[in-house]
């Protein structure tokens, strides 16, 4: 198998990851997963679509993320990770799909108005 390399984005974060086989290491930004993000919700996100499909330690992947915040970053690195495991195994499709890995989630930041505090907020209003 050949180095796959496949993108992932969630507001503003974009993930590019590029999957080999080997024994489940998972490199983000040069650190180990576990170091760039500290807490389980985190970590579990990650690794949500290859423990879905058995192949936690099965691949290793290295992870470049910029923009967002750790949420969104950690977001787009599930979402490039499950259309790679589709590549490689098209059954997984069934498995991921249901569970909403293979969307790509629209929401955006609305942008902020003129005339107002910010993207719905309005000024104080006076009457006199």
């Amino acid at each position: 198998m050949d180095t796959i390399h496949k993108i992932g984005r969630r507001k503003t974060a974009v993930a590019r990851i590029y999957v080999s086989e080997g024994k489940g290491n998972i490199t983000v930004n040069k650190k180990d997963f576990k170091n760039y993000f500290t807490t389980p919700h985190l970590q579990y996100k990650v690794m949500q679509a290859l423990n879905l499909t058995d192949n936690a330690e099965a691949f290793d992947i290295k992870v470049n993320v910029f923009g967002g915040g750790v949420t969104g970053q950690a977001e787009a690195i599930r979402l490039a990770i499950s259309r790679v495991l589709i590549e490689i195994n098209p059954e997984n499709r069934a498995i991921l799909k249901p569970e909403g890995l293979l969307t790509r989630d629209p929401r955006m930041v609305e942008r902020k108005k003129f005339g107002q505090k910010k993207a719905r907020k309005k000024f104080q209003f006076s009457k006199r």
